[in-house]
């Protein structure tokens, strides 16, 4: 027997996750469709970071728009997150990549973005004590800050439910189709239609969108992090390399968390990852040379989440080039958690207004279109 609701979501990261509340929010009854459980892949063991810093610019609105959603949380979940706002800080190590940072900020604000600020040795120092002499500055966006991603799903994931949204974990969403006006989708043994379908599947997303006939440039990758052990309080900002790749965050207890975009192997059908020990050391020997205060840490354990990165790093966001009623909502290419408060806001205005104030215009689907490639 097939229910009948409002909307179908596919997929339980915080994307599909903040979208299913966001319809609640909006008095839609959308139902949920995960085929683990919430927050299962990248949403839930990501580095949790909330920035507005070093974003592409077709994105930056939606960042902004996510931004001030995260700034009251609470109010939206019921639940705080974890968030803290001590700002993010993007380290030059040298005065060429601090010209590269000087013109990235002129850029922003000529484009009348003023969320990211150029700082030179002395007030890096002042954000980042612990930072190797040598470095003469940077940029900090200090509204910034990091969440505990796998509780901010949960959290959203929660909220939906409560609000009526339907949530279905464990079960993949399969045999999804269009007839008679609605979309159609199956998940173990229920059928679910709807007169919209939100395609929000993280790194599977790529699949559903090729199989309805609109294929694009996306792979699947593991973004790679390891904690440490504890050691002295030295930071409370987020702190990424302007030249390598390299980003971490210490906690209360003491311990820190290093990413910075390190790739493991993916085997996606099996829901596994095969960590790189070798770009791990990398890593680690980069916190070493920069942060003296890091030398006598030890590496605790390290992981990886599987999700979807584009050819131009930017996420697939909006409606359907083809198809009235499908969404897309993918992509986000390792920089999607700061987002998904603000994603799941902006598309259930599009689904029940046919649109939005914010700037999404070059995140669509259709800007891979064969003509425009």
């Amino acid at each position: 027997m097939t229910k009948n609701v409002d909307a179908i979501v596919v997929g339980g990261g915080i994307h599909g996750c903040s979208t299913a509340l966001h319809l609640c929010l909006a008095g839609m009854k959308p139902v949920l469709i995960e085929k683990d459980y919430a927050g299962r892949h990248a949403s839930g063991v990501n580095a949790g970071g909330v920035r507005q810093l070093a974003r592409h610019i077709p994105e930056i609105p939606l960042s902004i728009r996510s931004m001030g959603i995260w700034e009251k949380i609470a109010e939206l979940v019921d639940d705080d997150c974890s968030f803290e706002s001590h700002g993010q800080v993007l380290v030059a190590e040298n005065e060429d990549e601090l010209s590269t940072c000087r013109a990235r900020v002129a850029e922003l604000n000529a484009l009348g973005f003023t969320h990211e600020e150029l700082i030179d040795a002395a007030e890096l120092r002042r954000l980042v004590p612990a930072v190797a002499d040598t470095c003469p500055g940077g940029v900090v966006s200090r509204r910034d800050g990091a969440a505990n991603p796998a509780q901010a799903t949960t959290a959203f994931r929660r909220k939906a439910e409560q609000l009526g949204a339907i949530v279905r974990e464990g079960v993949a969403a399969s045999n999804i189709r269009h007839s008679d006006g609605l979309w159609r989708v199956d998940a173990g043994t229920e059928s679910y239609a709807a007169p919209v379908l939100v395609n929000a599947a993280g790194a599977w997303a790529g699949r559903i969108a090729a199989a309805l006939g609109e294929p694009v440039p996306v792979e699947t990758v593991a973004p790679m992090l390891m904690i440490t052990s504890r050691v002295p309080h030295f930071i409370d900002p987020v702190v990424i390399l302007r030249g390598r790749k390299l980003s971490f965050k210490q906690f209360k207890n003491g311990t820190v968390l290093i990413g910075g975009g390190h790739l493991a192997t993916p085997y996606q059908d099996r829901n596994e990852t095969v960590l790189d020990w070798k770009s791990l050391a990398v890593s680690a020997r980069t916190v070493f040379e920069l942060f003296p205060v890091m030398r006598s840490a030890t590496i605790m354990r390290a992981w990886a989440g599987i999700e979807a990165k584009m050819k131009d790093d930017l996420p697939v966001f909006g409606p359907s080039a083809r198809h009235k009623g499908l969404y897309h909502q993918f992509g986000f290419s390792l920089h999607g958690f700061q987002l998904g408060p603000g994603a799941g806001a902006v598309m259930a205005e599009l689904i029940v207004n046919g649109g939005t104030q914010t700037r999404i215009g070059d995140l669509g689907i259709d800007r891979f279109h064969p003509s425009l490639l």
